[in-house]
């Protein structure tokens, strides 16, 4: 059972503006949610370690496919269709594959993020029977969506091998 810790690393302390706060809060849990996948197999990861299939692997995947519906494809309208974001990782798809596409979608998201000089002024159209979200909005909701999914994955990682921390 490894007990080991990653470290308590606590939330970014800083002192900024409204969109710099945001994302750096947005980043922190990215950053949890990935380390989650650090140090077991393919197979543990893949595991679901609920009866709802829920696994660390299946939460990177809905998290990428999350971030990219509300950012690229509602926020700054992308001409593509939706990010399937309840599909479960197929065979073909290992834990290093769907880190780097959530590494991927991180980078895309980060770049409407950056070009968004306003956080008040609402996006393309929403994923929801709502007018446009905010920037402001997405980011809140993205942090809240990042901070329930990792303490999932929290909970998963630790049954599976005792590892704890953030």
């Amino acid at each position: 059972m490894n007990t080991e810790l990653r470290g308590d690393l606590r939330p970014p302390s800083l002192n900024a503006d409204e969109k710099t706060t945001l994302l750096s809060f947005l980043n922190y849990l990215r950053e949890a949610v990935a380390a989650k996948a650090s140090g077991a197999s393919d197979k543990a990861i893949r595991t679901a370690g609920v009866s709802s299939g829920t696994s660390i692997l299946s939460l990177i995947k809905h998290l990428t496919a999350v971030e990219l519906n509300w950012f690229a494809w509602a926020y700054a309208g992308a001409d593509v269709e939706r990010w399937d974001d309840e599909s479960q990782p197929a065979d073909d798809e290992s834990t290093e594959s769907l880190l780097a596409a959530y590494d991927q979608a991180i980078g895309r998201c980060n770049e409407i993020i950056h070009a968004c000089d306003d956080l008040d002024r609402p996006g393309a159209r929403s994923l929801r029977e709502t007018p446009p979200p905010t920037m402001r909005w997405v980011l809140v909701h993205m942090i809240e969506e990042t901070a329930r999914h990792a303490g999932h994955a929290d909970i998963l990682r630790e049954q599976m091998d005792g590892s704890v921390g953030r």
